[in-house]
């Protein structure tokens, strides 16, 4: 059964979520008004918070384009949230149009909006699942044909880590996909942190736990431990902006104001 908007009807609304806030802050059109109050009594706490949402995507863009000049062709962006201009797959294809995505996310919203806006594209797909599952995610990614384990993927985990509170060992979903992965592999993520942040910022994350998915804040050690043995690209795991910028023009005086820190790591192969 479907809601008179199109979404399905167990979909709840009586409470915000963290994927139709970040849309909302990046100025999608998926969001409804219990997600946009939340967004706007954070932005009244962080006014700079849209600019670090678009400092995340803009990360992620710049991370798929290194991965698309080493040859990798297919991507698995686990927490991908709702579709906004500049997702994965349009910069991936853009660059080659055989490029395959598979999307995954929690939120049923983000997954039914996506499959609305991928349904002429054979090459990439959308799949409701938790990270929490990641045995599930694979099993998903392999079924739909566009994901082949035996080459080079990139993994992309971008603004969905902190959302695994450590009781549910994140360290250990991340052995289990780099696992997975063949030599050659990336894996990208950015994840939120308290370092370097004022009390102000710190706040503001606390009002995550009004939805659904309450955010952990972690330190760089603990960020860069996610990586595991994989080798991490230069400049390391860095905050988001200073992780290759376009230009160094796009990188103020401040960049750790945004709150995150981004990093890529290559799964090159074992010697011998």
């Amino acid at each position: 059964m479907q809601t008179p908007d199109g979404l399905p009807a167990e979909i709840d609304l009586s409470r915000p979520s963290a994927a139709r806030v970040y849309d909302y802050f990046l100025g999608g059109a998926h969001n409804f008004e219990i997600d946009r109050r939340l967004a706007e009594q954070i932005a009244g706490m962080t006014p700079n918070l849209a600019a670090t949402m678009r400092s995340g995507r803009e990360f992620l863009r710049r991370a798929v384009r290194v991965l698309l000049d080493a040859g990798i062709d297919q991507f698995l962006d686990i927490g991908s949230g709702i579709p906004t201009v500049g997702n994965v797959h349009e910069v991936a294809q853009a660059a080659n149009p055989q490029a395959r995505i598979v999307y995954v996310d929690i939120d049923p919203v983000a997954v039914a909006h996506s499959r609305e806006l991928l349904a002429d594209n054979d090459r990439a797909i959308a799949v409701h699942a938790d990270l929490r599952e990641p045995k599930l995610i694979l099993d998903e990614a392999r079924a739909s044909g566009l994901i082949d384990f035996d080459r080079p993927l990139g993994i992309l985990l971008a603004g969905v880590v902190h959302f695994v509170p450590d009781a549910d060992r994140p360290a250990d979903i991340l052995t289990t996909l780099r696992a997975a992965a063949a030599p050659g592999s990336f894996l990208v993520i950015s994840h939120s942190t308290f370092e370097d942040q004022p009390q102000e910022m710190l706040d503001a994350q606390r009002l995550s736990a009004r939805t659904d998915t309450e955010i952990t804040l972690r330190s760089r050690a603990e960020v860069t431990g996610f990586f595991g043995d994989w080798t991490v690209l230069a400049p390391g795991v860095v905050h988001m902006p200073l992780w290759r910028p376009d230009s160094p023009s796009d990188v103020d005086e401040h960049p750790e104001r945004f709150g995150a820190f981004g990093g890529v790591a290559r799964y090159d192969r074992p010697a011998g």
